[in-house]
């Protein structure tokens, strides 16, 4: 509140507070002496949290009318008059907790700022602030508990009888402030530091499926993922699972990545996507999110890994697609059915109250005898089967997902409530339907993160539940779930980039770069936020989402790797390993030191000294090549059709080097994969003409693993 008075005099903050406007409904009154006595609630919260995009109602636990309320704060109107909050909602704390609350925010803390020795609280004064008429008998349980003297810090009270009464006065003394439980109104916990892990070493050396163990461990802890480290098999139907709800995502970096692939760009769309319109000739340009940004906003809605015992679940409910408004107008509308706490409907402005419209045909009927709307009527239309669902097949507890337009989604809810007729004046959206919103963002997010394909222009339908992404729908629908305790350790999702150092790292992160470091994430103690180029949203990057990066380093050394880049990444380099490459044979039965009676071992080991020697270490062979043998023939395809024209690429075509690699020599006597025979002058050339003897090389027909025989 000190930061909006010196906002309002010198602008100080306007960043934050620009950002919402002139206020409007929700206001915060004041616990202490200051200019003004009332405060807009959206904007004290915003700037608390870091956020300028924000609700200032009641619906969700984090919006801000309900985090001030449960904080102990009074939200009053314009006037200062309490504004009694709904009784629906079952996120807000009970008068009994709020009283405690009131009290000490109101009267314990000032009292003990101003270093007085005692306070005294009137039941009835303190009933009148909060709007708690003839609720004395409450109000004097609560100031006369032991929680009150915990939560307050102060010795048991004396008090006035009668009591209870309004006219009962409690008197507490004050202890000093050390060591008192000051207010808050997010409380903080630790928070894991984010993972920004690079896997580099030469290529085969299972750099992407080490991906999938760190993915998997990350996304299900230490314990439960351990018993997955050698069983290839179910560690990967684990990183499916988790890659269908959207917590594991994969993309590969090209040289043609941009940061418009990556973050967000404008891509050319058609038509329109707004109900009840028409289509539009030509094309308009959207802005996109890329990958990056798609799951950084699926990180926001991860759980607290803590709530688990009322999680809501789709288990005996429908779930609908409907609009409210369109989506490119009615924002108004939108605001107002969020705040509100439920959902409108338009089509005909005709009260359906009455029980007799349970029947579809009486629905009919009227709109036969006192329909607006042109055309003739059947149990078909829109004004009749939208209403006839929109009323009676739209039961409590049901889910309904709000689109904007046909290819983003806005907002989740559950509805609490039967059908309401509220008309308005302009005569639309006079139909109503209480909702406890579970989440909802004005921007959107794609249809895609949780159903499989886009919706119809249809006001209201009920959604397949086979093409539903279950498991990310429940995460919209549960991420308000302690969302007030910022700091919560949430749910992990992780991004793999394979082949990271293949882009350009600075044109594909662009400036999100800095907001990689554990201590730029959001709820940590630097948090940035910057806002993007294309959308003109604010973003951040959410500390439970980490990043995976693999790097070939036979394709580009690591210190040629942007150095903004390096400096935000932990790298860990994966070598050759024999051992590695035993483990993987065992798991299948096989010896890795006799099969089929080739030492594997001592070939990859021979062959990588040698390659070490001749060019580095950086272009050895990787044990993941000879991990899927289990036959002769199997060996002898990999080095055919796999190592021979590897060497080939590491030495430029020169055969020579090749050969030595593989112990061949110069491909005469005793050759094991390469041969060569000696190349005589073509005619009109002299035999010493350009110097030096000439080989042609081939590989051989039959490989001789003698050198590495058992």
């Amino acid at each position: 509140m000190d930061a909006y008075d010196s906002y309002r005099q010198s602008q100080e903050h306007s960043s934050i507070f620009n950002a919402f406007g002139e206020p409007r409904d929700y206001w915060v009154r004041s616990t202490r002496d200051r200019p003004n006595r009332i405060y807009p609630s959206k904007p004290i919260v915003g700037f608390l949290r870091g956020k300028t995009q924000l609700n200032g109602g009641w619906g969700q636990k984090a919006d801000a009318a309900a985090q001030l309320h449960n904080a102990g704060y009074i939200i009053v109107d314009s006037d200062d008059g309490p504004v009694t909050p709904p009784e629906r909602y079952e996120h807000l704390i009970g008068d009994a907790d709020r009283i405690r609350l009131c009290a000490r925010n109101y009267y314990v803390e000032p009292a003990r700022e101003s270093g007085a020795a005692e306070v005294t609280i009137r039941a009835g004064d303190l009933g009148h602030d909060m709007g708690l008429l003839d609720r004395h008998p409450a109000i004097c349980s609560a100031l006369g508990s032991e929680k009150f003297q915990e939560l307050a810090n102060v010795p048991a009270p004396s008090h006035t009888v009668p009591n209870p009464s309004s006219s009962t006065v409690f008197t507490y003394q004050l202890t000093s402030a050390e060591g008192h439980q000051s207010m808050t109104l997010v409380p903080t916990t630790a928070m894991p530091a984010a993972t920004n892990l690079i896997l580099y070493g030469p290529p085969g050396t299972g750099k992407t499926y080490a991906t999938a163990w760190e993915a998997v461990r990350l996304c299900r802890g230490d314990v439960a993922a351990e018993p997955l480290r050698d069983d290839r098999e179910a560690l990967m139907a684990e990183y499916r699972r988790l890659s269908g709800e959207g917590r594991i995502e994969f993309v590969t970096f090209h040289q043609s990545m941009a940061y418009e692939d990556f973050v967000e760009g404008r891509q050319p769309m058609t038509g329109s996507d707004d109900d009840e319109e028409a289509a539009s000739v030509g094309f308009r340009l959207e802005t996109v999110p890329g990958i990056f940004r798609r799951i950084a906003k699926r990180a926001e809605t991860g759980l607290d890994k803590t709530a688990t015992a009322n999680r809501i679940t789709i288990e005996g409910r429908r779930v609908y697609k409907m609009s409210v408004g369109s989506s490119a107008g009615d924002q108004e509308l939108f605001e107002e059915a969020i705040e509100g706490g439920y959902t409108l409907l338009s089509w005909e402005d005709i009260d359906w109250s009455d029980p007799k419209y349970e029947n579809a045909e009486e629905i009919l009927k009227t709109c036969e005898a006192q329909g607006k709307i042109e055309g003739p009527v059947t149990l078909q239309s829109g004004q009749v089967s939208i209403t006839d669902t929109f009323r009676n097949r739209l039961k409590t507890g049901d889910i309904i997902v709000v689109s904007k337009g046909n290819r983003l989604v806005r907002a989740i809810g559950e509805v609490t409530g039967r059908y309401e007729y509220h008309p308005r004046p302009e005569g639309n959206y006079g139909h109503r339907r209480a909702v406890r919103w579970l989440w909802h963002d004005s921007a959107g997010v794609p249809v895609t993160e949780i159903y499989d394909g886009p919706f119809t222009m249809r006001s209201i339908y009920s959604l397949r539940k086979e093409r539903l992404n279950i498991p990310a729908l429940e995460r919209y629908m549960n991420s308000a779930i302690k969302e007030a305790d910022a700091d919560a350790e949430r749910e992990a999702f992780v991004l793999i980039i394979d082949e990271i150092n293949r882009a350009n790292i600075s044109k594909v992160f662009g400036e999100l770069i800095t907001l990689l470091e554990p201590d730029k994430r959001l709820g940590q103690p630097n948090a940035l936020k910057v806002h993007l180029p294309y959308s003109g949203d604010e973003f951040g990057v959410p500390a439970n989402l980490h990043i995976i990066g693999t790097m070939n380093t036979a394709d580009r050394s690591i210190a040629l790797l942007d150095t903004a880049l390096r400096r935000r990444f932990t790298f860990r380099e994966l070598m050759p390993d024999v051992g590695e490459l035993r483990r993987a044979l065992e798991v299948r039965k096989l010896d890795a030191e006799n099969l089929d009676g080739i030492d594997l071992c001592k070939l990859l080991y021979t062959l990588n000294e040698r390659i070490e020697y001749l060019f580095d270490r950086e272009h050895q062979i990787g044990h993941a090549y000879f991990t899927g043998c289990s036959t002769r023939a199997d060996v002898e395809d990999v080095m055919r059709h796999k190592v021979i024209p590897l060497l080939a690429e590491y030495f430029y075509e020169d055969w020579s080097k090749v050969a030595a690699v593989l112990g061949d020599g110069d491909g005469t006597n005793g050759a094991h994969f390469l041969e060569s025979k000696s190349l005589s002058a073509p005619t009109g050339f002299a035999d010493d003409e350009l110097g030096g003897d000439k080989r042609r090389w081939s590989v051989k027909d039959s490989f001789d693993f003698s050198d590495f025989a058992v």
